[in-house]
């Protein structure tokens, strides 16, 4: 370490209980008001003093004396000088302040904090670690140390270097190219990671949500006598589970301090200590710390509200988390909150917070609580906050029928059905503008540039919003809408959540999932609470890791018009009352989720029209029919396939497919060319040069979102070949989810499972208990993803007891499986078949007839019957047949116990078998339909192709219960091809075993 080539600045923050204003400073400011009487301006400055009058030439030092002053004149401008104002306790202003303006000195920087300055003398400790005695300057009297009655110690929380955020000990070490968490370790609270730990109570655990919807955060109390930790915490998700089992981290732990930056403060011998950075000079460091999570309040009631007050210029800076204060839930929404901020307001009219700056605030920066009226926030600068930058939260009461748990609900004749709030203690008419936001959730992950909760009319515009935990927008219910989203640049969202986008809403009001009501009842229920359009225009939105906009369960009554969306597209989960005119999908599509279905009017009632796509529709769980009063009349900028998709569901017969002909796709310019098949179509042009904050000082620092690149999209979004392909289990149509269906459900997408896309009521999934639109997880606690992993872990089973997780409306269920059918498979030689052996001529059904469908080539179909296995193709479907058919008549209805299959490895690469099998009892040829099921009744799908041929390979089905597998006369081969060329299987032998 170098001597004197830097100086440190270190600040940790504290909590700290409020105390009132003391006699001394009201003695002192009765006394100045004196002389300042019809005085317009109070002026304070770091070298005033507070028995003076507050005059330019007479300033007081702190700003509580400068409150005091100005009360004597309604309407006063308290001038604040250059530098930094520490205040022991927050500033608090009441209706007593009304009129009062506090504004930094023109060209001065005015930092306004809770840090307390300490003198300490670091000792090298060992390792590169050094310690200093913090002594009583932690206490919160520091200079009373004789009057112990007065002391409380205070907790450490947060350390600054340099003004710079620093890491308590931690593990794993903190890596910023890691997502999520800065790193994470499965093992973080193992019994062999505590093991280490001498004392880990106070240290702190924080994890994901095993959905990634948010975070969770414990306090580490101790180890059992087992040495397993012990916690206490994990409220802040309001989608109450348990943490996620890789994505989490501790801190605060002494034996984990092992990397530059990091610190740990011993609370038992009051000690700091701390492993500075490469070439840092302790010896000459300035150390400072702040102690309270709010700085200034401003606060009035509903009947004697705090008017016309104006913060200006300001720079507020650190503040102490309070991520385990964030535990008031919201209404059915994912997250929870503390109702704090370093700025916060509550009962005011007309007050405002202009070109102030907030500097890395532990929780949120500004909290708008309850009833407020025209609250405005303009040209502000919020960076690093550990929750939300800023946040509309109103009080539940004013809510009719509020609901806080997501499984809660409520029916229809039990609800206040009056439109609207109950009482008016609500933000109203609020406004955020021309604001840089950045650097959102950095502790906290319910967290977002702008929350709106139980309020109405709020305006969010020309704001850039950006490196975000979440969403950089949410909107968290519809009580009551009447926001309007516009000119805004959100992106670099959702960079360590899942599951959401760049604007994220929910509208779990009265009306969703609102038990004993017809669901042609829901599109009026729905306004009980979204009274007011919500709009969303002329925005720029992208969202790397989900949707550009995400309007999840129940958003209702949107207008979203003219956004442009550069990557994830536009989704809309279940709601009502959305228009969707105007937009851009640069690179992406429109997502339509699980809508509801209204008899005699199709699919929910929304409008999608005149917009540009790049790719077709990409649904999840919608049931048939017409999707929405209309979709249509968009482009397609990909292809006469995408746009014919979903012709069946009503959608776009007079959109048209083209290229849009963007002015200046490179630039990010993506108006359109007069010629543009999309002005055709009734798209209008909308300016694309003014996007997000437009302040100059500003925009200088703002950074702007990646822009897609120029090649077109390979496939719609969301769209995969694979993924598309439906098959057949135990009577149900079932398939793998695509893309980002994975919301649809509730799920992570690393977690995935297969869909039971349709589930007729006479087959044996139904008998089971399955429904349509389960997604099945695991079977015998074994996870699953795709219909592979099913088949797989069914046949892995071998007829013993199916235990099957599933989630059935974003809730887990279990369902237990005795009677099924299964296959094994055995690779060998032809001679050295051990389990799957060729059976005696005299033992197999014999068969009176092999058809298939196309014609196969090089073996007759007659050599599958002849009790020979050969090493050649055998009768072979032609490369590029997806779906061959080959047909087997046993004459009459045989009961059949076993039915096998032989196929050889020729060339290498087709002794593999992957087929669906089903069997048919009628008395005449049933034909080729297999999805008759009157005629054809589904048996099993087989998939070996994950199992190698040596050379030969065998397939053997029969029943877990070594029951017959039914009575059939006709059997029906649906063969797969099983190479990337579209190669298929070369079968050389069928043999059905009668019990």
């Amino acid at each position: 370490m170098t001597l004197a080539k830097h100086t440190v600045v270190l600040f940790a923050s504290f909590s700290i209980a409020t105390f009132g204003i003391v006699a001394a400073q009201e003695s002192t400011a009765k006394t100045a008001s004196k002389a300042v009487q019809g005085i317009r301006e109070i002026h304070v400055s770091t070298q005033g003093n507070d028995q003076n009058d507050g005059s330019a030439a007479n300033p007081v030092a702190s700003l509580q004396i400068a409150q005091l002053l100005a009360r004597t004149a309604r309407g006063t401008t308290v001038v604040i000088h250059g530098g930094m104002y520490r205040i022991e306790r927050r500033l608090e202003l009441t209706h007593e302040d009304e009129g009062v303006e506090f504004r930094a000195a023109p060209g001065e920087k005015v930092v306004v904090t809770s840090d307390r300055k300490l003198e300490l003398k670091w000792q090298p400790f060992r390792d590169g670690i050094w310690q200093a005695d913090l002594g009583m300057q932690i206490y919160s009297h520091p200079n009373r140390a004789e009057e112990a009655r007065f002391q409380f110690k205070l907790q450490v929380d947060e350390l600054f270097v340099n003004g710079q955020r620093q890491r308590m000990a931690r593990y794993p070490n903190f890596d910023p190219e890691i997502r999520p968490l800065g790193g994470f370790a499965a093992d973080a609270i193992s019994r062999e990671r505590a093991a280490r730990w001498s004392n880990p109570a106070g240290g702190y655990l924080h994890a994901l949500h095993p959905g990634a919807w948010g975070g969770v955060h414990f306090l580490i109390t101790g180890k059992d006598k087992n040495g397993d930790v012990l916690t206490d915490g994990g409220r802040q998700n309001n989608r109450g589970c348990d943490m996620h089992k890789q994505h989490r981290y501790v801190e605060n732990i002494f034996e984990e301090l092992d990397a530059s930056g990091e610190w740990f403060y011993d609370q038992t011998s009051n000690t700091l200590y701390f492993m500075p950075p490469e070439g840092l000079d302790l010896a000459n460091a300035t150390v400072e710390f702040p102690i309270s999570s709010q700085l200034m309040r401003i606060d009035g009631t509903q009947k004697q509200p705090v008017k016309n007050v104006t913060l200006r210029g300001l720079t507020f800076r650190h503040a102490a988390r309070t991520f385990m204060q964030t535990k008031e839930p919201l209404l059915r929404s994912d997250w929870t909150m503390a109702r704090e901020g370093a700025v916060f307001l509550e009962g005011t009219e007309d007050c405002s917070l202009l070109d102030c700056e907030f500097d890395q605030i532990g929780g949120n920066a500004i909290f708008v609580s309850n009833s407020n009226r025209r609250v405005r926030i303009a040209g502000c600068d919020i960076r690093d906050t550990g929750a939300s930058g800023v946040a509309f939260v109103g009080d539940p009461l004013s809510v009719r029928n509020p609901l806080f748990e997501y499984g809660q609900r409520q029916s229809l004749e039990k609800i206040d059905k009056q439109p609207g709030p109950q009482t008016d203690n609500y933000p109203v008419d609020c406004t955020v503008e021309d604001c840089l936001i950045r650097g959102i959730g950095l502790v906290e992950k319910q967290a977002a540039g702008v929350q709106i909760a139980m309020a109405s009319g709020i305006t969010v515009r020309h704001c850039s919003i950006y490196d975000a935990s979440r969403a950089g927008i949410n909107i968290g219910d519809g009580c009551w809408g009447g926001h309007l989203i516009e000119h805004c640049d959100v992106f670099d969202t959702v960079q360590e959540t899942g599951d959401h986008g760049s604007f994220n809403s929910w509208g779990r009001d009265r009306y969703w999932g609102l038990q004993n009501a017809a669901t042609e009842s829901l599109p009026e229920l729905a306004k009980l609470d979204a009274v007011k359009p919500t709009v969303l225009r002329h925005n720029r939105w992208r969202c790397d890791h989900g949707w550009d906009v995400d309007l999840d369960d129940g958003s209702s009554n949107y207008e979203i018009t003219n956004n442009v969306f550069l990557h994830g597209g536009l989704k809309l989960r279940e709601g009502f009352h959305r228009r969707v005119t105007n937009n851009i999908g640069v690179d992406c599509g429109f997502h339509p989720h699980v809508w509801y279905h209204i008899k005699g009017d199709g699919i929910s009632n929304d409008e999608v029209t005149r917009n540009i796509w790049a790719g077709a529709h990409a649904p999840a769980i919608m049931q048939s029919g017409k999707w929405g009063r209309e979709v249509d009349f968009n482009l397609f900028t990909t292809s006469e396939a995408d746009r014919l998709k979903f012709a069946a569901n009503g959608c776009d017969a007079n959109s048209l497919t083209g290229d849009p002909l963007f002015t200046n796709r490179e630039a990010g310019d993506y108006q359109v060319k007069g010629e543009s098949p999309a002005i055709k179509l009734g798209f209008q042009n909308f300016s694309m040069d003014d996007f997000g904050v437009q302040k100059p000082e500003l925009k200088k620092v703002a950074r702007t979102p990646k822009l897609p690149g120029n090649e077109p999209p390979l496939q719609a979004i969301g769209q995969r070949s694979q993924q598309s392909i439906e098959h057949v289990w135990r009577g149900a149509i079932i398939r793998n989810i695509a893309g980002d269906e994975f919301s649809a459900f509730g799920v992570t997408k690393d977690a995935g499972g297969v869909h039971l896309k349709s589930v007729p009521s006479d087959c044996e999934a139904a008998a089971d208990g399955f429904k349509s639109n389960d997604l099945i997880q695991s079977l015998n606690d074994q996870p699953l993803k795709t219909v592979a992993d099913l088949l797989r872990l069914q046949n892995a089973a071998a007829g013993k007891r199916l235990e099957i997780r599933l989630v059935r409306a974003q809730t887990p269920n279990l369902i237990a499986v005795d009677h099924y059918l299964f296959a094994t498979t055995e690779s060998a030689d032809a001679d050295g078949f051990k389990t799957i052996p060729l059976a005696a001529t005299k033992d197999v059904l014999p068969i009176t007839a092999l058809t298939t469908q196309p014609a196969t080539n090089n073996e007759p179909p007659q050599t599958l019957f002849d009790g020979k296995l050969d090493r050649n193709y055998g009768p072979v479907f032609g490369n590029g047949v997806e779906g061959g058919l080959s047909k087997v008549d046993l004459g009459q209805r045989r009961d059949i116990q076993t039915i096998s299959t032989w196929s050889f490895q020729q060339n290498g690469i087709r002794g593999p078998q992957h087929f669906s099998l089903y069997g048919s009892t009628s008395e005449t040829n049933p034909g080729w339909n297999t999805s008759d099921r009157k005629l054809f009744t589904p048996l099993i799908e087989v998939d070996s192709t994950h199992i190698a041929a040596e050379p030969f390979q065998a397939t053997s089905i029969r029943s877990s219960t070594n029951q017959p597998l039914g009575q059939f006369r006709w059997l029906v081969w649906h063969v797969y091809s099983i190479t990337p060329l579209g190669e298929n299987t070369s079968f050389q032998e069928v043999q059905v075993i009668a019990p």
